[in-house]
């Protein structure tokens, strides 16, 4: 997985010796070019390969003549009064994409022209580690076209703020261990992470200070959580409800809470999915995934919140004893509800979650995530989760959250017309409204279940899973969530 890095900042470097990575701005110098490049090397190959500096182009140079190094790439930031924290980002990203392999490398940062700030290099640092992370633990033989595993490669970025920037590094390693964390989660196999697997992995979280409690299914059983133990029937694995509590903000403030589904594997159940693309139902946990990556985030930087996150874990699957269409089933919060489609699991597992959330911890607002419907993949693709909200200011922060970190939401309606298309003849509501509108009905199903509460659920099935790898993201597992939710908190709620 992760750690093909070891990443230090430092204001200087004696000996500048094998690979060597300038950053440079659109009709500028490049950085760090009196060092390494005595003999005006770069601004002839720059104009001999017509390089312009363009956002993240790159142009590689052999063996100058007169230099320390051996190699030199330069790395392109385009118009320096244009840049987001974002595409620090993505510059990081791609300079880790250079620099594998490389075993000692450094990285001049200071380019001319660009203002330089101790969150710009931290960024920088946390691209190269997003870019890093590969999941090939379960292969034993490489094929003869598939890239070796990588040497650990020692970079030293050169940057006159390095002693601030140091302190930025801290909160990117505690970020990108939180992305891994949930990368790794919805990359494991379902033979191998079921629900007591998972809880085990977020159980670990005590190392850091966040307090877990653990319920089984007697627990579950004696609060009634009808809809969620239905789900788990069918499956030999039991199922789990896991609570992470963070406690960094002062003891009267109420705490901030995330909710996470985690249906470590979702056959369908009775109703069957096609069996073509079932195998990526291993993933049908982002949700939960996302919420244990965070927690991990928030308690290795200190977060100063108080935040609560649950997660409930199950397996859906087809036996003879699992749920049935046409069953009813009762909730936590005593409503009942008609089951149409036992596909439609995930929000029978939410529902359960967000009222003993809601009841126990009365948070300020809650979040879920959850890899819900096919729906939303259809409306936006891989590119955005879709976000429905009961509270415009908590949608405007979410919004603004994702704008910063390029984890986008678009909010999606919600209204009477659609909660009436979840109404039962037989129970309270049913547990589907049909195919048309499927994402807004699942988040009118959720509604149901928050009262007055602040609360936004994020549809992240386009996003968690087999979403467009880009700079920064190279696996199959995204970590979509973490780094949206940390910016959240960090921005909006922290004391």
């Amino acid at each position: 997985m992760a750690g093909m890095f070891e990443i230090v900042f430092k204001a200087q470097r004696k000996k500048t010796e094998g690979t060597v990575l300038c950053l440079v701005a659109a009709e500028h110098e490049a950085a760090g070019a009196a060092t390494v490049d005595p003999s005006g090397v770069i601004a002839r190959a720059t104009k001999a390969g017509k390089f312009k500096a363009r956002a993240l182009s790159t142009l590689d140079i052999l063996a100058p003549e007169g230099s320390p190094a051996d190699r030199i790439f330069l790395l392109g930031l385009g118009d320096p009064k244009a840049q987001t924290a974002h595409d620090w980002l993505k510059a990081g990203g791609t300079a880790a994409a250079k620099l594998r392999g490389a075993g000692d490398a450094t990285v001049f940062l200071d380019a001319p022209g660009v203002e330089i700030t101790p969150r710009a290099a931290a960024d920088f640092a946390l691209g190269m580690e997003l870019n890093a992370y590969r999941f090939d633990s379960y292969k034993t033989k490489k094929k003869p076209d598939e890239e070796p595993t990588p040497q650990r490669t020692k970079v030293t970025i050169i940057t006159a703020i390095a002693d601030e920037a140091k302190k930025g590094l801290a909160l990117s390693e505690a970020v990108s261990e939180g992305v891994f964390i949930a990368r790794d989660l919805v990359n494991e196999p379902p033979n191998v992470l079921g629900p007591i697997e998972f809880a085990a992995k977020a159980k670990a979280l005590e190392d850091l200070g966040v307090e877990v409690e653990i319920l089984g299914e007697s627990e579950m059983k004696d609060l009634g959580m009808g809809a969620l133990l239905s789900v788990a029937q069918g499956s030999a694995r039991p199922p789990r409800l896991v609570v992470m509590r963070w406690n960094g903000g002062a003891k009267k403030d109420k705490p901030v809470a995330f909710i996470g589904k985690g249906v470590v594997f979702d056959s369908g159940g009775i109703s069957i999915k096609p069996g073509a693309g079932m195998e990526d139902m291993k993933g049908d946990m982002g949700g939960a995934a996302a919420v244990t990556g965070l927690m991990h985030v928030l308690a290795a930087r200190k977060a100063k919140a108080n935040v609560v996150g649950i997660i409930g874990l199950v397996e859906n699957m087809p036996d003879g004893n699992a749920y049935r269409p046409g069953d009813i089933v009762t909730s936590m919060s005593g409503q009942t509800i008609e089951i149409i489609n036992t596909d439609a699991e995930g929000r029978l597992v939410l529902c359960d979650a967000l009222w003993y959330c809601n009841e126990r911890f009365q948070p300020r607002f809650m979040i879920n995530l959850a890899t819900l419907t096919g729906a939303i993949l259809v409306a936006l693709g891989g590119h955005q989760a879709g976000l429905f909200c009961n509270d415009d200011t908590l949608a405007g922060e979410i919004t603004q959250a994702g704008l910063v970190t390029q984890e986008r939401v678009w909010r999606m309606p919600l209204g009477p017309e659609y909660d009436k298309m979840i109404d039962s003849k037989f129970a309270d509501m049913k547990n589907t409204g049909g195919r048309h509108a499927g994402s807004i009905t699942a988040a009118q199903f959720l509604k149901r279940f928050v009262k007055d509460t602040p609360w936004a659920h994020l549809d992240i099935a386009g996003t968690a899973m087999g979403s467009p790898n880009d700079e920064i993201n190279q696996s199959w597992a995204s970590g979509y969530g973490v780094r949206l939710l940390n910016e959240l908190v960090r921005a909006r709620y922290e004391s």
